[in-house]
């Protein structure tokens, strides 16, 4: 069993950074995808950005190429995601996910295991 906890979520001017943190336990993580998705209230879950299993290769939606970066360290269990530049939005909630997966993966039903999510706002 894996068990996912973000942080680092919160109020942000827009223009502002933030760097989004995803800690597992329960199992190492070097073996399985790790996604970022998001959810506005009211909207479905979208797919923020992936990295495969030794964070070589990365994948990120068109919305946010260029201003998200997203990393691991599997010496940590631990992965990031990285924004710049934030637009403003209202809140929404980050979740980090991790998926046996052998290709990135964008759809959030290949993903087994979710953390509760932590929310971020970026004011105008």
């Amino acid at each position: 069993q894996v068990q996912l906890v973000e942080s680092g979520g919160g109020l942000v001017q827009a223009g502002g950074s933030l760097r989004l943190s995803c800690a597992a336990s329960g199992r190492t993580l070097s073996n399985y995808v790790i996604g970022w998705f998001r959810q506005a209230p009211g909207k479905e879950r979208e797919f923020v950005a992936a990295v495969n299993q030794n964070g070589g290769r990365t994948s990120y939606a068109d919305s946010v190429k260029g201003r998200v970066t997203i990393s691991r360290d599997n010496a940590k269990n631990t992965m990031y995601l990285q924004m710049s530049v934030l637009k403003p939005a209202g809140p929404a909630v980050y979740y980090c996910a991790a998926a046996r997966a052998v290709v990135l993966v964008t759809r959030s039903h290949i993903y087994a295991y979710w953390g509760p999510g932590t929310q971020v706002t970026v004011s105008s």
